[in-house]
């Protein structure tokens, strides 16, 4: 007979990366995990599962038995569940910095619980990394160059970064870079591109002191911009909203093109074959498309 609570299990323990992890998902001891295992393994005269240290990995003969099973196990959980009137859900741990969080993902998130009304939505705003060893997170959107070696790391969106002010400053498209030079100049501590190698690469001196206004949060960039208080220099990705409003305007002539990815898709590779993580994945990655046909084309220098 086919042993399909051996399958579940094994499904589980793929799905969490962890026996441990498992077995408190099922409450179970972790022994009766690691029985349900063997018994599955010696049912399909095979090794599905390893350790390596404290750790398990699974083997090539696990990795391709749980491609071919997921999808069927992951739908069968989920109809039970239906089937019984289950008012669990599944728990989905974002991680993401505070201005891509409320800035972006947030106006958009609905569109994915609609979609998948079984799964929940934990977002964590903050700028600091996951360590994926200790955090109880899925998946990061994570801010910087996009070289963390062992993990996971795709582009999100390809950015523009854009002076941009108030329209109640300066009127769209009527100034030279140069002129940029008599403003006060907002800063983002963090963002990838700065006002200083923004001056340079259009070969413009800095003579004379410059009025500058610093955050060490994008999103407070951006707000401080809309309030007229500087000219600041942001990714399209961040201040979407405002420029559709025209609460923030382009003041220059022509733009230089600055194209850049800063926004990463961040996890460990076995957390991909967790059924939450590949639907949001998906999700996000078609949310990025739409937005990237949606950007409005400008006249660069």
């Amino acid at each position: 007979m086919t042993p399909f609570r051996a399958i579940a299990v094994f499904y589980h323990v793929a799905t969490l990366n962890s026996v441990a992890a498992a077995a408190e998902h099922l409450s179970v001891t972790p022994s009766a995990v690691s029985q349900q295992i063997r018994a599955l393994e010696e049912q399909l005269g095979t090794t599905l599962i390893t350790k390596v240290g404290r750790k398990i990995r699974l083997t090539e003969a696990g990795e391709r038995y749980f491609e071919l099973i997921a999808d069927q196990v992951a739908g069968i959980i989920q109809s039970t569940d239906h089937m019984r009137g289950s008012k669990t859900a599944t728990l989905l741990t974002i991680r993401a910095t505070p201005t891509i969080a409320t800035k972006w993902l947030l106006p958009r998130l609905p569109g994915f619980l609609e979609a998948n009304p079984g799964i929940d939505i934990r977002l964590d705003g903050t700028n600091e990394p996951t360590d994926f060893n200790r955090d109880l997170v899925d998946l990061e959107i994570r801010h910087g160059t996009g070289r963390w070696p062992g993990l996971h790391v795709t582009p999100l969106v390809e950015e523009m970064f854009l002076p941009v002010c108030s329209p109640g400053l300066a009127d769209p498209y009527s100034l030279e870079a140069a002129d940029l030079l008599k403003f006060r100049l907002i800063h983002s501590v963090k963002a990838q591109v700065q006002w200083t190698a923004w001056f340079s690469h259009l070969g413009i001196v800095e003579e004379t002191p410059l009025k500058r206004l610093y955050f060490d949060r994008s999103h407070m960039t951006v707000d401080a911009a809309v309030l007229g208080m500087g000219v600041a220099l942001e990714s399209n990705l961040m201040m979407e909203r405002e420029l559709k409003e025209r609460r923030l305007i382009i003041p220059l002539r022509e733009v230089p093109k600055m194209l850049i990815s800063t926004q990463w898709l961040v996890c460990p590779h076995a957390n991909l074959r967790r059924s939450r993580v590949r639907r949001f994945v998906d999700w996000i990655e078609a949310e990025a498309r739409l937005w990237h046909a949606s950007v409005p084309s400008y006249q660069f220098s």
